[in-house]
């Protein structure tokens, strides 16, 4: 990202999403190599979306998505860099094709996640270790982000079993209630 380009994210005049996919279309109308082009500018969408916070592509492969719309993914560059170098192209359809291409990473990667079971009993373990990290009193909330596939309901048991077992404490009542481990 050139220091142009960095202004205009700091200054949020262009949200960073949209700028990342017309940044790819870009570097797809330049076409610096003479082989290997769009491999290298799915290399830097994936850097670009780590930078910007988005790691599902760790897990969902960008580079297949694009690859089972390569029909829409050729009409979309097509078209979105038509009048390219002479500033006279819209980059809409392009742009579009990514945002939708990233939201069917994550919903792949979403539907992936819910049908993660944990083995019986690891649920109260995952809960028991999330616990053993905190050196500061908790809420629930927090504790339910440490281990978002335990519901809970479930979290609430373990919790109450630790009290009972003199491993943890809780202070205070009701929804504001934390909890603090003993010892």
């Amino acid at each position: 990202m050139d220091t142009h380009d960095s202004r205009i994210l700091l200054e949020k005049q262009v949200p960073p999403l949209i700028l990342w996919a017309a940044q790819n279309l870009d570097f797809l109308c330049i076409h610096p190599f003479r082989d290997g082009n769009g491999r290298v500018s799915r290399l830097l969408l994936l850097l670009s979306l780590y930078r910007l916070g988005f790691s599902g592509g760790r897990y969902v492969s960008i580079e297949r998505i694009i690859e089972q719309s390569k029909d829409r993914y050729y009409d979309t560059l097509k078209t979105g860099s038509q009048g390219w170098h002479d500033g006279k192209h819209d980059p809409w359809p392009y742009i579009n094709f990514l945002l939708f291409t990233l939201k069917s990473l994550y919903q792949e990667f979403e539907s992936r996640y819910e049908n993660t079971k944990l083995p019986l009993g690891e649920k109260t373990e995952t809960v028991r270790q999330a616990v053993a990290r905190f050196r500061e009193p908790f809420h629930i909330t927090e504790l339910h982000k440490q281990c978002p596939e335990v519901s809970l309901d479930m979290i609430r048991k373990v919790l109450k079993e630790m009290r009972q077992s003199k491993e943890i404490q809780c202070l205070g009542r009701g929804k504001q209630a934390l909890w603090q481990r003993i010892g």
